[in-house]
């Protein structure tokens, strides 16, 4: 690597609080408009189209996840080699890898396409349960979203690739505009228009349109520019993209499989009260959804720091910013630890009147919280990992919980009778987790013969 090449890019150079600051705030902002966006998308189809809308936005929930965890896939991986390179001052192998992605995105759009025509009507159909206005409007939904997944997952793309090269803030202006636009084209089209869950899907498909087309058009000012892209071939090299991805995709997978845990066990142990239940727990994992953005905002963070400056030979930097992340992380979760299990009730009124909604989410927060504040200090271990290229340690900090510890904990509690032991099962699985992270990292600096950061 060159001086002048080192002395560009400002992730080896700037303080590191400072580029810690610099680009967690605004992936911060970023997904908090995401979480926004989906707030309002329910809004205007609950209010203006009617119940059957939310229900057909229920019943594609997990096929738009599926969706959500190919794009994590390919951008995912991309950014680990990605971050490295650019640190290391090879643009033309930065150049090469994201070249290859674009390959890979494109790819696995396709097969979701294929997989859209070939399964999604009759699985759609049946989970309708004989609602064929459900079905039609959860398949109009479907069948536009799947058939962008080329605009969706280059978009991914293009949004890390600008993050890795220190752009956060651009990104986080872009991405106040388009999500303002998406909001405004979805009323127009749900509202307006009255094309109900097509009006949705079109408001996002046009959205993410438009900031693909300016974060291409902009690639001329980049680091990697567009020709510098499609002067590399856009194959090969797929298996180093899917290895490291792969941790991070599996993530939603698992999201999935511990709800559907969850409730499972609540109508096996609660039959009486399953629908109470319910209730309080969707207030929960929406709650717990919304403050863990943040924390997901930091590991970004992490990701592109860390991977920038072991790309250049700066360990000594990168084991700073885990440093950092995990004191932030960890003061982090005990601030909402404190707020939601003190103020669990105050806080579910704003859900629902109901007085016995309200004392079951309190009641669900005090147990799933107990340990809440270590959950993010390890995701920060998670992707400083995954920005050094070793996906096995990377798995096994984010699968472990909702494939393993999590499910058979939740098993355990119901064999046992215990209700209490149900909630009981998320403090248990931070704990385990805790340690676990903890003996990776030292493990990592005893084998390379350095002292833990």
């Amino acid at each position: 690597m060159s001086v002048g090449q080192a002395s560009e890019n400002t992730f080896l150079t700037a303080p590191i609080g400072r580029l810690f600051v610099k680009n967690a705030l605004p992936m911060a902002v970023i997904m908090a408009l995401s979480g926004l966006l989906n707030v309002t998308d329910a809004v205007f189809l609950g209010r203006f189209v009617g119940p059957e809308a939310l229900a057909a936005l229920s019943l594609i929930f997990p096929p738009v996840m599926l969706t959500i965890a190919l794009s994590t896939l390919v951008s995912g991986g991309m950014s680990s080699l990605y971050a490295r390179h650019l640190g290391a001052g090879d643009t033309s192998a930065a150049a090469q890898v994201l070249a290859r992605a674009h390959g890979l995105a494109l790819l696995m759009a396709l097969a979701a396409i294929v997989a859209l025509f070939a399964l999604g009507r009759p699985w759609v159909a049946g989970l309708a349960e004989g609602n064929p206005t459900v079905a039609a409007m959860a398949w109009d939904y479907l069948a536009i979203m799947v058939c962008a997944t080329p605009v969706q997952f280059l978009l991914g793309l293009h949004a890390d690739a600008w993050r890795n090269e220190g752009r956060a803030g651009m990104m986080a202006a872009l991405s106040v505009g388009v999500t303002l636009a998406n909001i405004a084209l979805n009323y127009a089209l749900i509202v307006g228009a009255q094309m109900g869950m097509a009006g949705a899907a079109w408001g996002t498909v046009i959205a993410q349109a438009l900031g693909l087309v300016l974060l291409v058009g902009l690639r001329g000012r980049a680091r990697v520019t567009l020709g510098a892209l499609l002067g590399h071939r856009w194959w090969g090299g797929w298996g180093r993209i899917i290895a490291l991805g792969a941790p991070l995709s599996l993530r939603f997978l698992g999201i999935a499989l511990v709800s559907s845990c969850v409730l499972a066990a609540l109508r096996f142990s609660q039959p009486d009260s399953y629908a109470l239940a319910v209730a309080a727990y969707g207030i929960v994992t929406r709650l717990l959804s919304f403050v863990f953005l943040p924390m997901m905002a930091m590991g970004f963070a992490v990701q592109s720091i860390t991977g920038n400056n072991a790309g250049g030979g700066r360990m000594d930097r990168a084991r700073a910013v885990l440093r950092l992340a995990v004191i932030v992380a960890l003061v982090y979760g005990l601030a909402v630890e404190l707020v939601l299990i003190g103020g669990g009730q105050a806080i579910a009124a704003g859900f629902s009147d109901d007085a016995a909604v309200q004392a079951e989410v309190s009641r669900i927060l005090r147990w799933m919280c107990a340990f809440y504040l270590v959950t993010g200090p390890v995701m920060m271990v998670a992707l400083w990992f995954q920005a050094l290229g070793q996906p096995g340690r990377t798995a096994l900090l984010t699968l472990v919980k909702p494939f393993v510890l999590t499910p058979v904990l939740i098993a355990l509690a119901v064999a046992l009778g215990s209700e209490a032991g149900l909630w009981l099962a998320f403090p248990l699985s931070d704990l385990g987790m805790m340690g676990l992270a903890a003996w990776l990292f030292l493990t990592r600096n005893r084998s390379m013969g350095r002292a833990p950061a």
